[in-house]
């Protein structure tokens, strides 16, 4: 396996209560080559100062902060991505957390040169950090006729390969990281899920993602804007991911 250095993007707002667990998980990583960028989203809470510590401590953290709150992780992850010196991209919100062999077991995936995304399994906690005990498994290899079916990749899991599709950014819209994974796959690439459980992705009250009906708008956007596709497609596949998704997130 190569030693090639990852960019951990992390965008972060008014998280004080989860952000120091998220960057030790970063810490513990059995993989070291690797670099922090955390992009505050003009936080109101102790955030930064958190970060700031952690800073003082690894050279490896880095912290920047947004000339004014943007209101989504979108601009964050797009400095972070801007700024990164890494050949792989990986994105960690900032409420959630790494296994230890997160980074070491999905690096060995992307030596294939077929493969430009890696993912995995992850299990749900809640904001006290109470796991339900169910995970949520994803298929084994994906393509873009696969992903069109639905978001099977979570973003906290995923790493991209820029060396094989060079720099790429978010769009500032709903489910932005949906339309960013059909992006790459439409080059022909494929997403390959290592089939363990790498990471824990807290469900929080106040998430963005958790208003489903803002989901369902999204969703149709993607299909319609991004994939251009017809009326009667965008809704025929809508349906097919929100049926996915309904039982993904009843777990």
């Amino acid at each position: 396996m190569n030693n090639s250095k990852v960019s951990i993007i992390t965008p972060l707002y008014n998280s004080e209560s989860f952000i120091a667990e998220t960057i030790q998980s970063v810490i513990s990583q059995t993989y070291n080559n690797w670099e922090m960028l955390i992009i505050d989203d003009c936080s109101k809470d102790k955030s930064s100062e958190i970060v700031k510590t952690y800073k003082s401590l690894d050279e490896r953290i880095k912290y920047f902060k947004t000339d004014f709150p943007s209101g989504s992780p979108t601009k964050p992850r797009n400095i972070g991505i801007e700024k990164a010196n890494g050949r792989y991209i990986a994105f960690l919100d900032s409420d959630d957390l790494w296994e230890q062999n997160k980074l070491e077991t999905q690096l060995r995936v992307l030596e294939d040169e077929s493969v430009a995304i890696v993912f995995s399994n992850y299990q749900k906690i809640n904001e006290q950090g109470i796991q339900n005990n169910r995970v949520i498994k994803a298929p084994k290899i994906v393509d873009y006729q696969k992903l069109l079916k639905g978001n099977v990749i979570a973003c906290c899991t995923c790493v991209y390969d820029s060396s094989k599709t060079g720099k790429l950014y978010f769009n500032n819209q709903g489910h932005e990281d949906y339309a960013l994974w059909l992006e790459i796959l439409k080059k022909g690439y494929f997403a390959k899920n290592t089939g363990l459980v790498s990471a824990k992705y807290r469900v929080r009250n106040a998430s963005i993602s958790s208003n489903k009906y803002k989901v369902i708008f999204w969703i149709y956007n993607i299909y319609r804007q991004n994939e251009r596709m017809s009326i009667i497609k965008s809704i025929y596949y809508s349906f097919l991911t929100l049926s996915r998704s309904f039982f993904k997130y009843l777990k």
